[in-house]
């Protein structure tokens, strides 16, 4: 919860991965999500952008991370990439707050190179409470910006509860977005699919965005 680029956070922050390293081998079912990369050219020196996305993934056992700015000035990033993308691990966007602390924005932010690469991103507003911002807003400006496609939006609000830590198994199979599981493929209505649901919570969150999403798409025809 302190900048990235403090002395402590910087001189200590391999030590850091070590202790979450350790206490996930006594809490393996433990969730992880890390602070990783909130760094740029010029608030630390080049080697301290090298290593902090990869020791969170790596050491860290990071099943998401937050902001990832310094993605390309990572050692090998392409490996980081397909390494993210092989073990699912989701990054949280937050186009505005690196805009206005770090200065990044545009071309300058990887936000396309994750989307390339196929790792699961979702946008974020870093702290609404902090930045006195909202979520509609971080949407626009990726819209604007990156010429992003009612699909993309989607993929990312549905990656928001897929990554999420809700209890539970997922609604859908494979985390591609195209099948749901089988318990539910003839309908929510039916008896397996209402018994999977009241089971799992992250599917019953996803399957009333799927009604949401579907209600909208009906008035915006």
């Amino acid at each position: 919860v302190q900048p990235e680029d403090g002395y402590n956070w910087m001189h200590d922050y391999h030590l850091h991965m070590r202790m979450v390293d350790y206490a996930k081998s006594i809490y393996p079912n433990v969730h992880i999500t890390l602070h990783a990369g909130e760094l740029a050219p010029g608030l630390v020196p080049p080697d301290g952008l090298r290593f902090h996305i990869r020791e969170a993934v790596e050491l860290g056992h990071a099943e998401r991370i937050g902001h990832g700015v310094d993605l390309m000035f990572e050692k090998d990033p392409v490996s980081l990439l397909r390494e993210m993308r092989d073990h699912h691990v989701a990054v949280e966007i937050n186009l505005t707050s690196n805009d206005v602390i770090l200065g990044v924005k545009g071309d300058q932010h990887p936000l396309p190179v994750y989307r390339k690469y196929g790792v699961p991103v979702s946008l974020s507003t870093d702290d609404e409470g902090v930045s006195r911002s909202q979520l509609t807003e971080e949407f626009v400006r990726a819209v604007l910006t990156y010429n992003l496609t009612y699909a993309d939006l989607k993929e990312m609000v549905r990656n928001s509860i897929e990554y999420s830590f809700a209890p539970g198994a997922s609604y859908w199979r494979g985390r591609k977005y195209g099948a749901v599981v089988a318990g539910c493929a003839a309908g929510k209505k039916t008896s397996g699919c209402r018994e999977y649901l009241e089971k799992n919570e992250k599917a019953r969150l996803e399957a009333d965005l799927e009604e949401r999403f579907a209600a909208f798409e009906r008035l915006s025809k």
